[in-house]
């Protein structure tokens, strides 16, 4: 099997748990940044993995999305956020 052909969509039931890796370099900014996109939303906050030289670090978000458009929107605004480097 080449990895070329897997092109397949992924079939979600919402509402559902999805889990966000938020990278940034600073875990209050991430933090701060994260309480600022979810607002009043119940999720879980863990911190997931740190570079070896401690530059960056990674916190696991897991929120309830409703639809594949909310979880989109979810990524988009803490892709967008100024703390934030990267987002998976």
């Amino acid at each position: 099997m080449l990895l070329n052909n897997c092109k397949q969509k992924v079939e979600l039931e919402y509402p559902c748990s999805w889990v966000y890796k938020i990278i940034g370099r600073e875990q209050e900014e991430l933090r701060a940044a994260i309480a600022e996109i979810v607002q009043a939303r119940e999720c879980l906050v863990t911190l997931s993995n740190s570079s070896s030289g401690g530059k960056y670090l990674c916190l696991d978000v897991e929120l309830v999305v409703v639809s594949a458009e909310d979880r989109e929107a979810q990524y988009r605004a803490f892709k967008g956020h100024a703390s934030v480097v990267m987002v998976l």
